[in-house]
């Protein structure tokens, strides 16, 4: 892809200040500096008095942390909105299909579109779901996309969050701050809402309800509990819905439905937004340790007496071996070219993708296929010979559990420093609902930053902070 400059989004590529940006522009020449450092004080104030921490695990302090919020909002135009919706929308629908033909059918393998080992032989493949139908056909009821951005028209899909995406209690807390401290920058930049999303996000959940629903659907949130990274989301959430947040411990099989423990008794619950790993869900069915699901839920389930979002083996279409045929998967299944370019990728496993990572380690980004977070992976242009000798031996033992990808230039947006505005690379996590009446993306998202100068490591649980995402109108 070579090298080319870097992408500013507030002042393009030869310091012409970009029109979404005009606005805020203004404003913020008006502003006085003491003030806005002032109020970027408030802002951490106001998360570290509302809670919004995460835990870093591998630590031998598992801590909680806040993750840093800059003030400096990242501005997209109604129209870039428009044509990124498109590609999002279109990606989440072929991913869909990918999941109903793969547990099914499996056109995509007869045509030969697809390798069967890459189906069969992978882990995140759940045999327990074949001939499976979810309620209202919905897999992937809520999704991440992650994009990154390398120039005025250039998003690239970094990759596709499918089985319990998070981050969405931080795009809504970015924003609500945001109208706290600075009402004044809304009234001049007409910015599109994302506060709706807790109420879209049941409405969503409600009418991927069982057929068997015949009340006002009950829905509820299923946590691993407090010690899980995400628990302030799982608790936001279900509040924000108004709706109960359970643990498995609060739920059992009765009568062939799954209720939960009230106050008045056991409840039927008719969909499960569940944020426990598939490998948890049902001890009966999976890992029998589990103490965090509960048994016999898939029994239910396969009888179509419960939703559970996301379905249940989801997690092969996020997979990142998988992410590498997504192209041809959009094509197959929509008949449309995509809208959406993938990361150029490098299949490990296959020994001339191999011979080729192995020559140009030190230009490359290699992934695990399962990791998230940042972790286990390299970045060649950053790393030591040290680290790239010690990587090069990981990916001979075990290519198949690697891909690798070029070290995008990825765009920045100016942070808050202490010498004023500086830029910081980000990406961005727009979040999408799927329900059988259809498609929602919230106009936004979450926006991750690498506060660290130079730094393309956007994960909080490696330092990186967020920012409010502003779709303007068009």
């Amino acid at each position: 892809m070579g090298e080319k400059p870097v992408f500013d989004e507030m002042w393009g590529q030869d310091e012409t200040l970009r029109e979404p940006y005009q606005g805020f522009h203004d404003w913020f020449a008006e502003e006085d500096i003491s003030r806005l450092r002032a109020k970027q004080r408030e802002a951490e104030e106001i998360f570290r008095l509302t809670g919004i921490t995460f835990n870093v695990y591998g630590r031998a302090e598992a801590e909680e942390r806040l993750i840093p919020f800059d003030i400096i909002p990242r501005i997209i135009s109604g129209h870039e909105w428009t044509k990124l919706s498109r590609g999002i929308e279109q990606r989440v629908r072929a991913i869909n299909a990918f999941l109903h033909d793969i547990y099914h059918n499996r056109e995509i393998v007869k045509a030969g579109r697809l390798p069967e080992e890459m189906i069969s032989g992978n882990e995140a493949y759940l045999p327990q779901m074949i001939g499976v139908q979810p309620p209202g056909g919905v897999y992937t009821h809520i999704v991440g996309i992650d994009l990154v951005r390398t120039g005025p028209g250039e998003f690239f899909v970094l990759e596709d969050n499918a089985r319990t995406p998070s981050g969405v209690s931080y795009m809504l807390e970015n924003r609500e701050t945001m109208l706290q401290m600075f009402p004044e920058l809304f009234s001049r930049n007409r910015v599109r809402p994302v506060q709706n999303y807790p109420i879209d996000l049941r409405r969503s959940l409600a009418a991927c309800a069982p057929n068997m629903t015949t009340d006002k659907p009950v829905v509820a949130v299923l946590t691993p509990g407090i010690y899980n990274s995400a628990y302030y989301e799982h608790a936001f959430l279900a509040d924000q819905m108004g709706v109960e947040l359970v643990e498995g411990h609060d739920l059992r099989v009765i009568d062939g439905r799954v209720a939960m423990r009230t106050t008045r008794g056991y409840t039927p619950v008719d969909v499960l937004y569940r944020r426990v790993d598939d490998e948890f869900l049902d001890p009966l069915n999976f890992n029998p340790d589990s103490a965090l699901g509960i048994p016999g839920i898939m029994d239910v389930y396969r009888a179509g007496g419960i939703t559970i979002a996301n379905a249940p083996g989801t997690g092969i279409s996020d997979d990142k071996a998988i992410y590498s045929y997504m192209p041809d998967i959009v094509e197959f299944y929509t008949g449309e070219r995509p809208l959406l370019q993938n990361v150029p990728t490098w299949r490990c496993s296959e020994p001339d993708d191999l011979a080729y990572v192995l020559d140009n380690l030190p230009d490359l980004v290699v992934k695990e296929v399962h990791g998230s977070g940042g972790y286990g992976m390299l970045i060649g242009p950053t790393a030591s010979k040290k680290e790239i000798a010690a990587f090069r031996d990981k990916l001979k033992a075990r290519p198949g559990n690697y891909i690798a990808q070029p070290t995008l230039s990825l765009s920045t947006v100016p942070i808050f420093a202490r010498s004023g505005l500086s830029p910081r690379h980000v990406d961005l996590r727009p979040f999408v609902l799927v329900s059988p009446e259809g498609v929602k993306i919230t106009p936004g998202g979450l926006t991750r930053v690498a506060l660290k100068k130079g730094s393309l490591v956007v994960n909080s649980s490696q330092g990186g902070g967020t920012k409010d995402t502003w779709v303007l109108e068009e």
